[in-house]
């Protein structure tokens, strides 16, 4: 079986492109100034510090600013807020980014509820959970976002068929086993403590891994000839599926990496815009 690779990465540069022409109609609305994200990175973390540096030059390829805002480690949770809420009343602010994880003396929950709904751009707010959940108009989870849009955009069924997700996190699993049913797939989330897992997966017309653990899903868990999502990432090259013992029997599999990675971010830049031409009364 020729397998279908789904290339996250080729189509996050077409969605870019398509973005830079919807960028200069928003700066024309505001006199030649650019959109802005602003992202919150609480300490030192080097991944987190890669990963905000790779959102602010997205927001260069397409036009928008990134506003990155630094602070200390030892920060509480009440500051943060406060910085927060700063932005939320910035009107040139569009979308607000807090990098997950912050340490540990923080509530991070509490700081993600205080980003005002119309900039949660990352879809981390309780009300827009809500709201997606129900099938009101929210911007979702960015790497789920970008996980259906890719789905979409290769042509994969998804009326009908049975999705298993493994990994309930509250930004990816849960978020996107909402944006599945809400694509009338029939979803099963599975966790640490399902049981049978293995049948529970090979039951699966498309697997998302989103468990955050090496390889965890064995490839032959996985039926022949459904699509493959692998949302996790790790040293070496890895996701959370063992896609080498699968790419020759699914019909499409996202690589690692290349897949869901340029995916979320291309989400990220494509809400933000989304926020700013309706601050400027485009949509």
């Amino acid at each position: 079986m020729s397998s279908l690779v789904l290339d996250g990465k080729s189509l996050a540069k077409q969605i870019e492109s398509e973005l830079i022409p919807r960028v200069e109609k928003v700066k024309q609305r505001m006199n030649g100034k650019s959109p802005i994200l602003a992202t919150i990175l609480v300490g030192e973390d080097p991944a987190s510090a890669t990963y905000v540096k790779m959102k602010g030059n997205a927001c260069a390829r397409v036009g928008m600013e990134s506003l990155k805002v630094f602070l200390p480690g030892d920060t509480t949770t009440q500051q943060l807020k406060d910085k927060i809420e700063s932005l939320n009343n910035d009107p040139f602010v569009h979308g607000i980014l807090l990098q997950h994880p912050v340490p540990s003396q923080i509530n991070e929950r509490e700081c993600f509820n205080h980003i005002a709904i119309e900039k949660d751009v990352d879809g981390v707010t309780v009300l827009g959970f809500g709201k997606l959940s129900m099938g009101e108009d929210a911007y979702g989870s960015a790497t789920p976002a970008g996980i259906i849009r890719l789905l979409k955009h290769y042509g994969i069924p998804l009326i009908g068929q049975e999705a298993v997700v493994v990994g309930r996190s509250p930004i990816l699993g849960k978020p996107l086993a909402m944006m599945l049913l809400n694509e009338h797939c029939t979803v099963t989330i599975c966790h640490s403590r399902t049981k049978n897992l293995p049948e529970v997966v090979r039951r699966a017309d498309i697997v998302v891994g989103a468990v955050g653990k090496p390889e965890f899903i064995r490839g032959d868990w996985i039926k022949d000839g459904a699509a493959v999502i692998d949302a996790g990432y790790h040293p070496a090259g890895i996701g959370d599926i063992e896609l080498s013992a699968v790419i020759d029997r699914c019909a499409a599999y996202s690589p690692v990496p290349g897949g869901v990675g340029p995916m979320t971010i291309a989400s990220l830049i494509t809400h933000t815009v989304q926020a700013a031409e309706r601050a400027v009364g485009i949509a």
